[in-house]
């Protein structure tokens, strides 16, 4: 059996072997307490139902460990800033939509100061948000960045569920060639803390889009994060970074922890991320800045990206380290459908050789299907600089218009294996192009022949089911079975 029939089972959970004769009891809840805040009401109020408060940040100032926080429906014009939050043993303290009911959570007029989030998790743990509309908190002032929610500092078993954000903005006029201090996020997690991680995080079902960037990313989790669960989630149609996953920039203060680890990025939908149209990249626009990521690794470690579904952007998935000398490392990305974005399909490595690198990672059982739509020729797997001990094994990729299945202008790689892979493109084998340390190669004998790459791979139509309808479930007779 062919390895591209592979799809390794998902590990849910970890068996922990500790000796014991018998499973430890679970923690005794204490009765969460269920409180309203609804348009109307009053912080003088008992929070019922029937009598609730006005105001959120009443709500998070009153709220005991466990408590739930019932928004009913309306437009609440009001920020929202958690310190306290709830406990392992009375259970965390829920900011929830009311069922059925359209809570709206507005910052339309509301100030920024800093990086500052309409809705804020400020060192506190055991805290959840769900089933809220964010919108519309906006600056113009340059240096100020308003975020949807804004995680900072340490905490842990912090979640983040089926909120709708967007119309988040810093649109600060462009001075000069480029801006910057022009940045907003969605979704901004930062650990702060050297001494304590911000862990057990879940990013879960929220939708993210129509926002306005500047340098900084739709969803990002920064610095000293370590367990994480990024999940189906849909992000798009914003002006940079879709996911992002970040490490070496100081936001921790000792690098020993300032590195985002040992999580999954898994199940997620991305797509209309593009810098094109983003004057911090060029303030004459389109300003042909195609750099903007829907899933970017930089500078993370252990991480697993799967399952996502990745279209309509600059490039689908980066592996990467903006900063020289440091190295993404131990990621596996597997089984995600990535097509026809801008720039390339799957890149690794820093973009030049004075950034860092990706190393010890793999690439696996991933189709690839007509990336490369600007025709720079920069295919479907864009390999860049510093590349050591990764793995590329097991993928379907499908060349678009240019034909380039494969583009590496770098030297500076090393002990990399690529072995095991479906190519295929319209124009022939013979016709196909892949470029390896430098050197192109057209035909993929001539590509096996010159580079040692590919030995056990094949050229051959993957035969999906309807490609030009995004329907990429493969012929029982495809050659990706044998």
């Amino acid at each position: 059996m062919s390895i591209y029939t592979l799809r390794p089972a998902i590990l849910l959970g970890m068996l922990l072997l500790c000796g014991c004769s018998s499973v430890p009891e679970e923690p005794l809840r204490v009765e969460a307490a269920t409180y309203y805040v609804a348009v109307g009401g009053d912080d003088n109020n008992p929070g019922t139902i029937d009598s609730p408060w006005e105001t959120l940040q009443h709500a998070a100032d009153n709220a005991a460990p466990g408590s739930y926080i019932y928004v009913r429906a309306g437009v609440y014009n009001q920020k929202l800033h958690i310190t306290a939050g709830g406990s392992e043993t009375a259970g965390p303290v829920t900011f929830s939509g009311y069922p059925g009911e359209a809570a709206v959570l507005d910052g339309e007029g509301l100030s920024v100061d800093g990086l500052e989030g309409l809705a804020e998790i400020d060192h506190a743990s055991y805290v959840t948000i769900r089933d809220l509309e964010i919108r519309n908190y906006q600056t113009a002032v340059q240096g100020e960045v308003p975020a949807g929610i804004y995680v900072h500092g340490s905490g842990q078993s912090l979640s983040l569920l089926n909120n709708r954000i967007h119309s988040i903005a810093n649109t600060a006029s462009p001075a000069g060639k480029e801006l910057t201090g022009r940045d907003a996020h969605g979704i901004a997690v930062y650990g702060t803390e050297a001494d304590e991680a911000i862990s057990g995080l879940t990013i879960e079902g929220n939708e993210v889009y129509d926002l306005v960037l500047g340098s900084s990313e739709a969803l990002a989790v920064n610095g000293n994060v370590d367990t994480f669960e990024i999940t189906d989630n849909r992000v798009h149609d914003n002006d940079n970074i879709g996911i992002d996953i970040i490490g070496y920039e100081g936001t921790a203060g000792d690098e020993a922890v300032d590195q985002t680890r040992n999580g999954t990025v898994r199940g997620n939908i991305v797509y209309g991320i593009s810098s094109n149209h983003n004057p911090s990249y060029g303030a004459s626009l389109p300003n042909n800045n195609y750099s903007a990521g829907g899933i970017y690794i930089d500078g993370g470690r252990s991480i697993l990206v799967e399952q996502n579904r990745l279209y309509d952007n600059d490039i689908g998935i980066e592996l990467a380290s903006e900063h020289k000398g440091r190295l993404t490392s131990d990621i596996t990305v597997r089984d995600n459908l990535v097509y026809r974005n801008r720039l390339t399909g799957i890149a690794l490595g820093g973009y030049d050789e004075e950034r860092g690198g990706t190393s010890d990672s793999k690439v696996a059982s991933n189709t690839l299907y007509q990336n490369d739509l600007l025709g720079g020729g920069n295919g479907q797997l864009y390999l860049q600089a510093n590349l050591s001990r990764n793995i590329i094994s097991g993928n379907i990729i499908v060349a678009g218009d240019t034909g380039v299945l494969m583009s590496n202008d770098y030297t500076s790689n090393i002990d990399n294996t690529i072995d095991d892979n479906l190519y295929f493109a319209e124009a022939g084998a013979d016709e196909a192009v892949w470029v390896w340390k430098k050197r192109e190669y057209a035909g993929f004998g001539a590509y096996q022949r010159g580079t040692g790459n590919d030995r056990s791979s094949r050229f051959a139509d993957p035969e999906f089911a309807d490609a030009s309808r995004d329907d990429f479930r493969l012929a029982p007779d495809s050659p990706a079975f044998k």
